[in-house]
């Protein structure tokens, strides 16, 4: 009777465990994957469209790096969006601008894209996207409505510190993994061979390897027919207040 009793304290142990871990492993998929649109409705593609428009976006910027970038966005009459960091801006005002003044989409990255995301309080949140907010009406005259949160992390406290700003949040639903891989045939590829009509792409103005990838993919896309619109155009929403 005792060894039984022990015997089912035990089982009642690790399945309390084995419940608490699914939980755990099931709100860390959830947090990180955006797409999933689990806490916050998010524009990841548009995946009715007829048109073959698709989105290029840019994160982590501006940047040195991003000047190259409007260059050959201006050489192949292709607009982007690009999701800055506020600290960046703030080292970078007049690239800001440039981008702005191109008629590419600016948007909120935060204002530190700090690697603690996921562990910041709401009010923190909050703070990181009104900074970034704040410095670009200052720099660049522009109230940002869109949102991408850094690593694609949403989870209840972004939810909430959302709720709060107001910003609508602007996803993926393909990614480029340039801010990781080396191989630029590699990532070329990655992005050539599943793209299709509505879909927004992940890239990074703050990465060399970005820029030595681009042309080829522009040439790409206007080769085949493709046009890259700004993301607020792609969902028809509002960018700026």
């Amino acid at each position: 009777m005792g060894v039984s009793l022990v015997f089912f304290e035990l089982l009642s142990i690790w399945a309390l465990f084995l419940a608490v871990l699914a939980y755990l492993i099931f709100l860390l998929l959830v947090s990180t994957n955006v797409q999933w649109n689990f806490f916050v409705k998010a524009h990841n593609s548009h995946p009715n469209l007829k048109n073959k428009e698709i989105g290029l976006t840019f994160d982590d910027g501006p940047a040195e790096n991003t000047l190259e970038i409007l260059k050959l966005l201006k050489k192949f009459e292709m607009k982007a969006s690009f999701f800055c960091i506020g600290k960046h801006i703030q080292e970078n005002p007049e690239i800001f601008q440039k981008i702005i003044l191109e008629g590419h989409m600016v948007g909120n990255h935060t204002f530190s894209h700090t690697r603690k995301m996921g562990f910041l309080r709401t009010h923190q949140i909050i703070e990181e996207i009104n900074r970034c907010n704040g410095i670009a009406l200052e720099v660049g005259k522009v109230e940002l409505k869109t949102f991408r949160p850094p690593f694609g992390i949403i989870n209840p406290k972004v939810k909430r510190a959302l709720e709060t700003t107001g910003h609508q949040v602007i996803g993926w639903n393909l990614r480029s993994y340039d801010a990781v891989l080396s191989s630029k045939n590699f990532i070329l590829k990655r992005i050539i061979k599943n793209i299709k009509p509505g879909d927004v792409i992940l890239l990074h103005d703050n990465n060399l390897l970005t820029v030595e990838i681009l042309e080829q993919l522009l040439l790409f896309l206007q080769t085949n027919n493709y046009r890259s619109v700004r993301v607020d155009n792609l969902f028809k929403i509002d960018a700026y207040s």
